[in-house]
């Protein structure tokens, strides 16, 4: 980016020979290499690909990285997109992945390897299983693309692939370019995006939870992007979209770590009329001050990892940032200021017991959580959790790593009475009458009809949807 413009994008500069040398070769070119973009749809039972989907922000990068040199097809299938079978018309088959569409992912990558074409997988479960993934690709792409993109462009136009890249240090985030939407919007289906526009203002974790990927996907190291960079990439969508009340929501892990950054990026926000969500850790949000800002910078709905009312839980996992003595405080911040909650609460550790779930049906009752979400314990694969639950784990299908999937025996519980008592939460926080109690006073907004569709999901409750 350049004078602060987000459309603009930082040249190739004779002054990195690296550069250079991929300028050279792209000059070269007979004609342009033709690459297929895959966000595959997962095989999940559950409700994770349904509906509305948000814009895969990280594929959409690397489309607008690839754009730039190659001609580019980008494919959503859970828009309903169909991978063709026949890959003739294509030099690089690229394919982002989770560990819950893995398996779909693999099955796509093995067709194309199968053709003879460059497969490229990428995302977090290529990255936190590289060596499993190798095995179905010519490369794997560790962590993010931005910081090894010279290189790999350099090997596709080569035709000389390494089997893994991987920067050796990641790069800041200063001429970091917005991405270009037109390569999602080109699709028949795209109106199934949902209208919330992702956005990216930070990377990296310090924290390091271990039952978290981000730490190594993007890094402990915390990277932001200048403030007016920010700005003008949100400017930029109100003009392409002709108005100025647009939905933002960001996709950084933890967009609120340097509260001085988060406070001044807030304060520029608070100028433009946009309305914006947010995952954020609880770290600063006892203080009313930050509260109030994010109110008056058009905050709608923040979504907060509460994850247990055990503290004895909280240790375990090393989620040091949730004191329990907060929790009230946070939530009567919040709302003072207008903000709607998205609650995340996970069951099935070794310390949770039949009280665990009571405690937290009376915590969602009392404090009028508008969005409670509850997941049961997921080791995904490469964290530290994983390795430490793995000789505990009952089975290895990526397909159920959805966090919607009974995955080991808790010490305490047992698993029938886990999800027993799973399933009878759920159904008690999103009746009708605990609805009409939890969204008292509140405005009428989509927040509603979420809890609408979720009153009508658990109703067809299951203990054996999640075995």
């Amino acid at each position: 980016m350049q004078n602060g413009h987000p459309d603009t994008i930082t040249p190739l500069t004779a002054s990195d020979p690296s550069s250079e040398r991929l300028q050279r070769l792209v000059s070269e070119q007979k004609s342009r290499k033709k690459w297929l973009l895959v966000q595959p749809v997962s095989n999940t039972s559950m409700m994770v690909d349904s509906g509305t989907v948000s814009m895969p922000l990280n594929l959409l990068m690397v489309a607008t990285l690839a754009g730039e040199l190659f001609d580019v097809t980008f494919i959503d299938e859970r828009l309903g997109d169909t991978v063709p079978e026949d890959l003739s018309g294509y030099d690089v088959v690229a394919i982002t992945s989770r560990t819950l569409n893995a398996t779909k992912a693999y099955a796509i990558a093995d067709n194309a390897k199968a053709q003879g074409k460059i497969v490229i997988l990428g995302g977090v479960h290529p990255t936190m299983l590289n060596d499993e993934a190798r095995e179905h690709c010519s490369s794997v792409v560790y962590g993010e693309i931005e910081s090894v993109w010279t290189e790999l462009a350099t090997d596709v136009l080569l035709g000389s692939m390494k089997e893994v890249y991987k920067a050796s240090a990641l790069k800041p985030m200063t001429n970091m370019r917005h991405p270009d939407f037109t390569h999602a919007l080109q699709s028949k289906r795209s109106k199934k995006y949902s209208s919330l526009i992702p956005i990216l203002a930070t990377k990296g974790c310090p924290v390091g939870c271990n039952f978290c990927t981000t730490p190594t996907i993007y890094g402990k190291n915390y990277r932001y992007r200048e403030i007016d960079f920010v700005i003008d990439e949100m400017k930029y969508h109100q003009e392409r979209l002709g108005k100025e009340k647009i939905n933002l929501s960001f996709m950084d892990d933890n967009i609120s770590f340097r509260p001085k950054y988060f406070m001044e990026l807030l304060e520029e926000m608070s100028k433009i009329g946009v309305r914006w969500n947010a995952n954020i850790s609880m770290n600063f949000l006892h203080k009313p001050e930050v509260a109030e800002l994010a109110g008056r910078s058009g905050c709608d709905l923040l979504s907060i990892g509460f994850e247990s009312l055990n503290p004895e839980t909280l240790k375990s996992v090393h989620k040091g940032s949730n004191r329990l003595d907060n929790y009230g405080t946070v939530v009567s911040n919040l709302h003072k200021n207008g903000i709607a909650i998205q609650g995340y609460f996970m069951f099935g550790f070794d310390n949770d017991s039949e009280e665990s779930f009571q405690l937290t049906y009376d915590f969602i009752m009392e404090n009028q959580i508008e969005f409670p979400v509850f997941s049961l314990v997921t080791p995904f694969p490469g964290t530290p959790y994983y390795d430490e639950m793995k000789p505990r784990l009952r089975h290895f299908d990526w397909d159920k790593y959805d966090t919607y999937h009974y995955m080991f025996e808790p010490e305490k519980l047992g698993g029938e009475k886990l999800l027993e008592n799973f399933v009878k939460l759920q159904k008690e926080v999103y009746k009708g009458r605990a609805i009409m109690q939890r969204m008292k006073g509140k405005p009428l907004n989509w927040v509603w009809f979420v809890n609408y569709m979720m009153h009508r999901f658990t109703k067809k409750l299951t203990p054996e949807i999640y075995l």
